[in-house]
């Protein structure tokens, strides 16, 4: 394409700056609202939530879009029950003992020369191969999808690929680690003492941005150049610099809150901003809408994901000037309560 120029740059700045860290942030943030559910709410009820966020997982995954994230999260969730009541210094060895483990296991598939997600990859192109789907025709499926019909062919292979990609990349023990550090910092109110903590925090903050800036920047070269060293030491350097820059994020907005503020709305609205962006991407890309898909470079998806989420946040701070919550976050809360629930906001 035109852009492939700019297109290798973009992607290694991605993967720099931007690949894992965005979901670190969003699983250490599910996992800091976890700990304020249950202490307000108890386990019973919280596993309940993660039941209904299981079901939504699954809906979005077979019948919308194959890579899905609430699934995993649910799954995770409920496991993190196992953990609430371990002390500090548990929770966060087993943090760090999670995050770190994939590498471990890589080292260990590498060294005995198996790979243990082998029979969900053949099982997924099995189910390719029963609906016509080839390694020829797989990129443009879906721009050439006609209907709904068409694209659930692919929902199901790819259901079954996103079990694979989460087994092959130890996501679950990624996630749970990182659930795991959000559960210890809400359970410390720490997001209620910024103030207090700022001359600290600075300190980690530019300390960790020193140090991982430029551990990211050697992730991004392995992954833009198939990984040379080999998959555990990739796999070491994604959990050594992905996860504290992730924090180091986490620090910087905390510290220079007021230009985000902008975005409150959609954080508000998480879940429906989550659906809605697979909703906007089908419209954009799929045969069914617009069709657009393998006909971008990269730079210009990126500039395509901008512009939705912000129209994605101005949405949001319309919708919530007349209801009290995001739809599905309302659907959610009353499945969880069991009862139902005033959506638009009472007349003044």
């Amino acid at each position: 394409m035109p852009t492939a120029g700019i297109d290798k740059v973009v992607r290694f700045v991605e993967y720099w700056l931007v690949e894992g860290k965005f979901y670190s942030i969003f699983s250490m943030l599910f996992g800091i609202g976890f700990s304020i559910f249950l202490s307000r709410h108890g386990t019973r009820r919280f596993v309940r939530r993660m039941l209904i966020l299981m079901l939504i997982g699954l809906v979005h995954l077979l019948l919308i879009w194959n890579g899905d994230i609430l699934l995993l999260y649910a799954v995770g969730g409920l496991l993190l029950v196992l953990f609430v009541r371990a002390s500090d210094r548990m929770l966060l060895a087993l943090a760090v003992f999670f995050i770190l483990l994939p590498a471990g296991l890589d080292a260990w598939s590498q060294w005995q020369g198996i790979d243990m997600a082998a029979p969900l990859y053949d099982a997924w192109w099995r189910q390719a191969a029963s609906s016509g789907i080839t390694e020829e025709n797989f990129a443009s499926w879906l721009r050439d999808a006609d209907s709904y019909a068409v694209m659930f062919e692919f929902l199901k292979q790819g259901s079954i690929e996103r079990m694979w990609e989460f087994v092959s990349g130890h996501r679950l023990l990624k996630v749970i680690g990182l659930f795991l550090i959000g559960y210890l910092i809400g359970r410390h109110r720490l997001y209620a003492h910024i103030e207090e903590m700022r001359p600290q925090l600075k300190r980690a903050f530019f300390w960790t941005l020193s140090v991982m800036l430029p551990l990211s920047f050697v992730f991004a070269w392995s992954a833009t150049h198939g990984e040379p060293w080999g998959m555990a030491v990739h796999s070491l350097l994604y959990a050594v610099s992905v996860v504290p820059l992730a924090l180091a994020f986490m620090m910087g907005v905390c510290l220079w809150l007021r230009p985000f503020e902008v975005f409150k709305s959609a954080g508000r609205m998480a879940l429906t901003c989550y659906i809605g962006q697979s909703l906007i991407g089908i419209f954009l890309f799929y045969g069914i809408g617009l069709g657009w898909g393998t006909r971008f470079g990269f730079v210009h998806i990126e500039l395509t994901a901008f512009i939705a989420f912000f129209a994605e946040v101005l949405v949001c701070r319309l919708w919530l000037r007349h209801f009290s919550f995001g739809p599905l976050e309302w659907l959610w809360r009353m499945l969880t309560y069991g009862k139902w629930m005033r959506l638009r906001k009472s007349a003044d």
